[in-house]
């Protein structure tokens, strides 16, 4: 049967307009940054945000040798590997500037330096003063450095949200009353106080900051022998769950993966 050259247009029309929509659709895809993606929390994040199918743009300081990562990223084509080492200023800058007219829905601070066997127990005699910087920049100047680059990217999402991976380590309260994990501590209690002043400021750029405590996760060996210790996957889709429920009025807020007040 022949068709009219009316309706040949018409059909024609009807499939340009559905293709420019699913283009649309394509593009309105929510975009997370995160770094340290290679391994623990940072790589279930990534799994789970993909499962979500969003764009991911996932860094690691080592991108070569970050196997299961790059095996996401051959299997999902959203997720973008990214070389980055939250010290090198530098590389932050040319980073933001290589994505700067991406929106940012989400950026995800969860590169850290966290307490090694040797480091966790040291006491006052034996500190590491090189291991005390390097928790500095790594756990509080290098999201804050984040923070700063990539802002107006976050302005120009739609979630318009920067989580900070913190830890109950950073409060007086509810961390650890003993001497041990004098830099961790120190660190995460640094990183608290930047995003939560960080917090005054981007409440007038209708920018929502969070820091949130994952809880003890088993993402090692030693703590996967503590009594309680939460397994990744459970840990990263209660702070999903709970990323999913913010909204302005969370801005400064320290809370868990169960979206409950954290004391400072």
């Amino acid at each position: 049967m022949k068709m009219s050259v009316s309706l040949l247009c018409l059909i024609a029309a009807s499939m340009m307009i559905f293709s420019a929509a699913a283009g649309a659709a394509a593009d309105d895809k929510h975009t997370v940054l995160i770094t340290g993606a290679n391994r623990g929390i940072g790589l279930e994040f990534v799994r789970q945000f993909a499962a979500r199918d969003w764009r991911i743009i996932a860094t690691a300081r080592s991108p070569d040798t970050a196997v299961e990562l790059q095996g996401l990223a051959a299997k999902y084509p959203d997720i973008i590997v990214e070389q980055l080492d939250v010290t090198d200023h530098t590389r932050i800058d040319a980073l933001a500037e290589q994505y700067r007219d991406q929106p940012i829905d989400i950026l995800l601070l969860n590169a850290a330096l966290g307490p090694t066997p040797n480091t966790a127990m040291s006491q006052l005699a034996t500190l590491d003063w090189e291991v005390g910087r390097q928790s500095i920049e790594v756990n509080a100047i290098g999201p804050m450095k984040v923070s700063q680059a990539f802002m107006q990217q976050v302005q120009a999402s739609q979630k318009k949200q920067i989580i900070a991976m913190s830890s109950d380590s950073g409060s007086f309260v509810a961390g650890s009353q003993a001497p041990i994990l004098y830099h961790y501590k120190m660190s995460k209690a640094a990183l608290n106080m930047y995003l939560h002043t960080l917090a005054f400021e981007t409440r007038k750029r209708g920018v929502t900051v969070v820091m949130l405590h994952p809880g003890l996760v088993a993402t090692n060996p030693g703590l996967a022998r503590i009594r309680g210790a939460l397994q990744t996957a459970d840990s990263v889709a209660q702070m999903l769950n709970v990323i999913d429920d913010l909204t302005p009025a969370d801005n400064g807020r320290f809370i868990d993966y169960r979206g409950e007040s954290m004391p400072w």
